[in-house]
C-alpha cells in the first residue's frame, strides 16, 4: 500500500512530539517513502504543504502554534521565534499580524516564504523560552525585534510600554537590548524607551506626554507614588506635586471588571481625602481635543498656584 511506512510508531512519535507537522527529511526517517510522502499530499489527502519541505499531517486550517512550529522547522535547529509572535507569546500587546518572525544563526541560509520571516543574526540569545516544542527569544529581544519594524512612535511606544507595565522585561533589558542591537530602526526605539523611562506605561500616557511638551506647561510627574506617611494614595498618569493636581487616563481596558471599576472608585476617594484635584480624560479627548485637555490642565495648574502644599510624600516611577 503506498501509505504504508517501516516504523509507524517512529511517525506517530514525530507528529505526537511536533504539534503534527514534520519537515520532508523527519516523514522519511520515519520510513515514509517518496511515493508515500506524494500520495498523502495528493489533493484531499490527509496531508498538506505549510512550508517548502514542511508539511502538516492534518486537514483543515492549520493552527497559530502549527504554524509556529512549521517555521521553527522550516528556519532549522537553534531556530527561535521573536518579533509579534513572541510577543503574542507573552502576552505583550501589538499590531495584528499574520507573519512569524523567526531568529537563525548568521551562517545559515534561509529565505522569506509564505507567513515565515527570516532575521540571520550573529546575536542567538543564550536563554530561550520553551512551549512544549515552541521556542521563544525572551522578551526584551522580542520586544526589540519587534519596534525595530515600527515606523510609529505611538506604536512604538506602546509596545515598550506594555513589556514593562505587565512586567515582562525591565526598562534595563531594553537599554541593553536597544545599545547593542542594529541602529537601523532604533530611533523611535530610543525615544520611546526614554519616555517610558521617565513612567509612561501605556499609549495614552505617551499621547498626553506629547501634548504638555509642546503646551508650554511645567511638566508633570508619570507615574509616581504618592503616600500619606506610610499610606498608599495612588499613583496618577500625571501629577505635579507642588501643586497638588492630578491627571488620569480613563481608558475603558483597564475597566472591564466591576473589581477594576472598585478600586478605580476607592482611589478618587482616596485622592479626594487628601484634597488632590484630579482631572479624567479619556485617550479619544487627549488625540482629538488637545487644546481642551491643556486649557483644563492651564486652569487646574493656575488656581492651586499660592495654595498651601499638601503634606504628602512622592517616589518617582
Amino acid at each position: 500500500m503506498a501509505t504504508s511506512t517501516r516504523h509507524p510508531d517512529a511517525l506517530i512519535r514525530t507528529l505526537e512530539q511536533q504539534l503534527n507537522v514534520l519537515t520532508r527529511e523527519q516523514a522519511h526517517a520515519a520510513g515514509v517513502t517518496r511515493h508515500a510522502l506524494q500520495y498523502r499530499l495528493r489533493t484531499g489527502g490527509p496531508w498538506r504543504r505549510l512550508l517548502p519541505g514542511v508539511y502538516i499531517a492534518a486537514t483543515g486550517t492549520s493552527t497559530i502554534n502549527q504554524q509556529e512550529m512549521a517555521a521553527l522547522l522550516y528556519a532549522g535547529q537553534g531556530s527561535m521565534i521573536t518579533g509579534l509572535a513572541a510577543l503574542r507569546h507573552y502576552s505583550i500587546r501589538g499590531p495584528a499580524t499574520e507573519v512569524t518572525d523567526v531568529l537563525i544563526p548568521a551562517s545559515r541560509r534561509r529565505s522569506d516564504t509564505s507567513f515565515v520571516r527570516v532575521h540571520r543574526t550573529s546575536r542567538m540569545p543564550a536563554r530561550v523560552s520553551q512551549l512544549g516544542p515552541l521556542r521563544y527569544a525572551p522578551p526584551a529581544r522580542a520586544v526589540a525585534d519587534t519596534v525595530r519594524g515600527l515606523d510609529n512612535l505611538r506604536e512604538v511606544r506602546a509596545v515598550v510600554a506594555d513589556a514593562v507595565q505587565r512586567g515582562s522585561c525591565r526598562v534595563q533589558d531594553l537599554r541593553i537590548e536597544l545599545a547593542v542591537g542594529p541602529n537601523a530602526g532604533s530611533a523611535l526605539f530610543r525615544e520611546a524607551l526614554a519616555d517610558v523611562a521617565e513612567g509612561i506605561r501605556s499609549a495614552a500616557e505617551g499621547d498626553l506626554k506629547h501634548v504638555l511638551a509642546r503646551s508650554g506647561l511645567p511638566m508633570p510627574l508619570f507615574n509616581s507614588t504618592i503616600f500619606a506617611g506610610d499610606l498608599l494614595i495612588a499613583r496618577p498618569d500625571a501629577w505635579w506635586p507642588e501643586l497638588g493636581v492630578a491627571v488620569e487616563v480613563d481608558s475603558v481596558e483597564w475597566h472591564l471588571s466591576p473589581d477594576d471599576h472598585a478600586r478605580t472608585l476607592a482611589r478618587g476617594r482616596r485622592m479626594a481625602k487628601y484634597q488632590i484635584n484630579v482631572l479624567r480624560f479619556t485617550p479619544r479627548q487627549i488625540r482629538k481635543e488637545p487644546a481642551v485637555v491643556v486649557a483644563d490642565i492651564r486652569a487646574a495648574l493656575e488656581g492651586a498656584r499660592g495654595r498651601p502644599p499638601l503634606n504628602l510624600r512622592t517616589v518617582p516611577a
